[in-house]
């Protein structure tokens, strides 16, 4: 018996020695076979209990050549295909210039928000951003809006479920209120964000969308600090030569209010529709902080004074673009979104 199983594992090592597989499926058959998890080794193996006793090291080591030899020869007909392969192929030429990848573009609220953010940063103003579900009393109470006012209805209001009190935020002032409540003056801050109001969707009007409101507080703050602040960022968005105006308006939370203008011009049709024949356009409200909103957030109205201002970033980007819809902003079609400023 013993020597049928030595006849057996020599047999099988000269076919292994003799196997010269040279196509890819050739070799891996090769692998298989002698080094698989089904190969005909190893029964061989299982085999050894019934060998002599005198001759079972001599039986294991020719198993073991038997698998070393396969391993051998697996790696050479790799290494030798791998040549092959390299040498008849095409070289790779390292002097040639790389392929382009396409990358993504921002979306245009984004590129718009950033340069309104480098802006005011630029001018000492910080960053600030907090909740977009926020309590009555920081959205609504601490900006001076009375119980009576039609923007706390709920044709006006997204209120979470069976809550009068929690809602989604309609405006970023209430990031102004907390940080009024919390930091002792001087504050100086721009407060981005996303807003929602319960509005019925079209072309220049949807139930969501993003401001950027800003507040300064501090001593002796006057409405002509406001005036320089703003004809700086409109000439810094829209160009050196931008003109300015501003109209009396009303606010719950400034006193006095008002809303501020761009000349536009009236070059072509488009400008005259969109300034309705008047060559101005409305970009924001603004005003001085009314004394109550101070007093609300425990700020001493008697000793410092505020402005605030407060412009939609749909409005800014589909005037920079000439974007007559503001659902395309919110559709993410990529037909649309890829005609914008590459990332960078």
């Amino acid at each position: 018996m013993s020597q049928e199983l030595f006849d057996k594992a020599n047999g099988v090592l000269e076919e292994i020695k003799n196997s010269a597989p040279a196509k890819p499926e050739e070799i891996e058959q090769f692998r298989i076979t002698y080094l698989g998890s089904k190969n005909i080794i190893k029964p061989l193996f299982a085999e050894i209990r019934n060998v002599d006793n005198d001759r079972k090291k001599e039986y294991g080591q020719l198993l073991n050549t038997l698998k070393t030899t396969a391993e051998e020869k697996l790696l050479s007909f790799k290494s030798t295909q791998s040549s092959d392969a390299s040498q008849g192929g095409m070289k790779l030429d390292l002097t040639a210039p790389g392929e382009s990848f396409p990358v993504g573009s921002r979306h245009p609220i984004s590129i718009v928000l950033n340069e309104i953010i480098e802006i005011f940063t630029k001018i000492g103003f910080t960053v600030a951003e907090d909740r977009e579900i926020e309590d009555d009393w920081h959205n609504f109470t601490a900006m001076n809006t009375p119980e009576d006012h039609p923007a706390r209805d709920m044709q006006d209001t997204f209120y979470l479920k069976n809550s009068t009190e929690m809602l989604l935020r309609t405006h970023t002032s209430s990031v102004q209120s907390r940080v009024m409540t919390s930091q002792k003056p001087p504050i100086r801050i721009i407060a981005p964000g996303r807003v929602f109001r319960n509005e019925t969707i079209s072309s220049r009007s949807h139930c969501q969308f993003h401001q950027v409101e800003g507040l300064y507080v501090d001593e002796n703050v006057s409405f002509a600090d406001m005036k320089q602040t703003l004809l700086y960022f409109a000439r810094s968005l829209y160009g050196k030569d931008t003109k300015i105006r501003l109209r009396p308006s009303y606010f719950p939370f400034t006193e006095p209010s008002a809303e501020m203008d761009v000349y536009w011009g009236l070059e072509d049709e488009n400008a005259y529709r969109i300034t309705k024949g008047t060559g101005w356009l409305e970009i924001m409200g603004c005003g001085m902080v009314d004394p109550a909103v101070l007093e609300n957030c425990g700020i001493d109205s008697e000793k410092y004074t505020g402005f605030a201002f407060g412009m939609g970033i749909e409005r800014q980007a589909m005037l920079k673009y000439r974007i007559n819809d503001i659902r395309l902003l919110f559709e993410n079609d990529l037909r649309f979104l890829q005609q914008f400023t590459t990332a960078g």
